[in-house]
C-alpha cells in the first residue's frame, strides 16, 4: 500500500509539473505573440490580428487620443477579442502606452504605440562601397610580447578588452593606429595613461610598454581603426538621406558593432559572383571606386538596423526608381513579394516569398523569413549572398523591409528587417 501511495504521489507531482510547464509555455507564447512596440500612421486605421483565444481590455493613459475599433479609449477599458481582427487609430503624433489586461483585471502587457507620419522612400538596390573609420582605435584583443630580455610579458592583460576604444594616451587624443603607435614609441618605456571608452564610459589604465628585441615598444594589443566592404543601398529620402545594409557594420574579429567617427559611400561595381551552397554562403565580389568623383554619401550612423547618412549629387542611381510609401509590419502578409538587387550590371526586381512574419522578434534584424523563388536570381547566385544585405523588399507597391541575413544551410532562404525599424534611425540626424 505504501508503494502505491508513493507511486500516486509521484504521478500527481509529475502531472502538476507538466501542467505548470504547459502554462509557462502558453504564457510565453501569448506574451511573445503580442508586440512590445507598434507603429501606426497618424489618422489611419491600422488593422491587427493576433489570433489568440482570449479577450482583453485596452486601457489608455492619454484619454481621447487612441481609438480601438473606432471607439475612443477612455480612462477605463475597451474590451476586445484577440481572436478577431481589430483596428487602432490615433489623431496625434507621439509615443503612447496602452495597457493590455486579461480577464479585466490581470495586468498582462504594456504596448508602446508610436504614431508617425506617412513617409515615401525611393527604393534603391544598387551596390555601394563602404569605408568607415572608428571613433578611437578599436581593441580586438591582447597578447604576449617577447621582450628584449627574452621573457614574455602581457602589459594589457586584464586591462584592455575586445571592443574597447582607445581614445587618448597621456591625455593626447588619438584617432588612428599610426597616432597610437607613435605615442607608444615616444614613451621610452615610461608608464602610459591610457583612456579607454567601454560601453560609453571612459576608463583610465596605467600600462607599461615592453621593449622588444628590435628596439620597439609595444603594449600587447591587437587594434583596428577602419574597415571597408560592399553592400546594398536600401533607400533614399526626399531630404537627401539614405539607409543601407539593414544591419550594422560589425568588426570581423569581435562581431561587435563598430563605433564610427566618420565614413563614406562610394560607387561600386560587381565583378564576380560566388554562388551560395549548403553550409557556405556566397558572395558578391566587386571593386570600390574610392575617389572623390565616386564618393556618393557620408555615413553618420552605424546601428544594428543599418548605416545612415546623407547622399551627394554624385549619386546618379538616386533617381532610378519612383518614391513609394512605406508599409508597416502589420501591413505585411505572407506570400509573394519582390526585392531589388544588382547582381549583374543593373538593378533588377526579383521574386521572393515571405514565409514568416514575427512582430515581436527580440532580434530586430530578423522580423521576416524570406525565400528566393526567382529562377534567374537562383541561377546567378544560388539565393541570398553576402553583399545583398540591404536589398529593399517590396510588397503591394510599398517598401516593407530589407534583406539582412542568409540561412547558412539553405542559401535560398534568409531574414529581413522591417523598414519601420530602419527609417526611424534617421530621426535626429544632423
Amino acid at each position: 500500500m505504501k508503494k502505491k501511495s508513493i507511486y500516486r504521489k509521484i504521478l500527481l507531482l509529475l502531472f502538476v509539473i507538466n501542467v505548470f510547464v504547459i502554462l509557462i509555455f502558453a504564457y510565453k507564447r501569448l506574451y511573445g505573440s503580442i508586440p512590445d512596440k507598434i507603429r501606426i500612421k497618424i489618422g489611419e486605421d491600422e488593422q491587427f490580428n493576433f489570433n489568440l483565444p482570449f479577450q482583453a481590455d485596452f486601457t489608455n493613459e492619454n484619454i481621447g487620443v487612441i481609438s480601438v475599433n473606432n471607439k475612443k479609449v477612455p480612462a477605463n477599458q475597451i474590451k476586445i477579442d484577440l481572436n478577431k481582427p481589430f483596428t487602432i487609430k490615433s489623431t496625434e503624433l507621439g509615443q503612447y502606452k496602452i495597457s493590455l489586461k486579461l480577464f479585466g483585471f490581470l495586468e498582462f502587457k504594456k504596448i508602446e504605440i508610436g504614431v508617425v507620419e506617412d513617409k515615401e522612400l525611393r527604393p534603391s538596390g544598387a551596390p555601394i562601397g563602404i569605408y568607415v573609420e572608428t571613433d578611437g582605435v578599436m581593441v580586438l584583443g591582447t597578447g604576449a610580447i617577447n621582450a628584449s630580455d627574452g621573457l614574455n610579458y602581457e602589459p594589457s592583460l586584464n586591462k584592455l578588452k575586445s571592443g574597447d576604444y582607445i581614445t587618448a594616451i597621456n591625455h593626447v587624443p588619438i584617432n588612428s593606429k599610426e597616432e597610437l603607435i607613435e605615442l607608444i614609441q615616444k614613451c621610452d618605456g615610461r608608464d602610459l595613461l591610457v583612456d579607454v571608452r567601454r560601453n560609453e564610459e571612459i576608463i583610465q589604465y596605467k600600462i607599461t610598454p615592453v621593449k622588444t628585441a628590435d628596439g620597439e615598444y609595444k603594449i600587447g594589443t591587437w587594434i583596428r581603426d577602419n574597415t571597408q566592404g560592399i553592400g546594398t543601398m536600401t533607400f533614399t529620402t526626399k531630404e537627401g538621406e539614405f539607409g543601407a545594409l539593414g544591419h550594422g557594420i560589425t568588426d570581423v574579429d569581435t562581431s561587435l558593432i563598430m563605433e564610427i567617427q566618420q565614413g563614406y559611400l562610394y560607387n561600386a561595381e560587381i565583378m564576380t559572383i560566388i554562388k551560395g551552397r549548403q553550409g557556405a554562403p556566397g558572395e558578391l565580389i566587386g571593386v570600390i571606386n574610392q575617389n572623390e568623383f565616386n564618393k556618393i554619401g557620408k555615413i553618420k550612423k552605424n546601428t544594428n538596423q543599418g548605416i545612415f547618412g546623407s547622399i551627394t549629387e554624385n549619386y546618379v542611381n538616386a533617381a532610378q526608381h519612383d518614391f513609394i510609401p512605406i508599409g508597416l509590419k502589420q501591413e505585411i502578409t505572407l506570400g509573394p513579394a519582390t526585392i531589388l538587387s544588382c547582381v549583374e550590371d543593373e538593378v533588377k526586381e526579383y521574386n521572393i516569398e515571405i514565409k514568416k512574419i514575427d512582430l515581436n522578434n527580440t532580434n530586430s534584424n530578423k522580423g521576416m523569413v524570406i525565400n528566393i523563388v526567382d529562377e534567374e536570381l537562383l541561377s546567378l547566385t544560388g539565393g541570398i549572398v553576402q553583399g545583398m544585405s540591404g536589398s529593399p523588399i517590396i510588397q503591394n507597391g510599398k517598401i516593407i523591409g530589407a534583406v539582412t541575413h542568409v540561412f547558412i544551410q539553405d542559401s535560398t532562404k534568409g531574414y529581413g528587417t522591417f523598414i519601420e525599424n530602419m527609417i526611424y534611425n534617421l530621426d535626429g540626424m544632423e
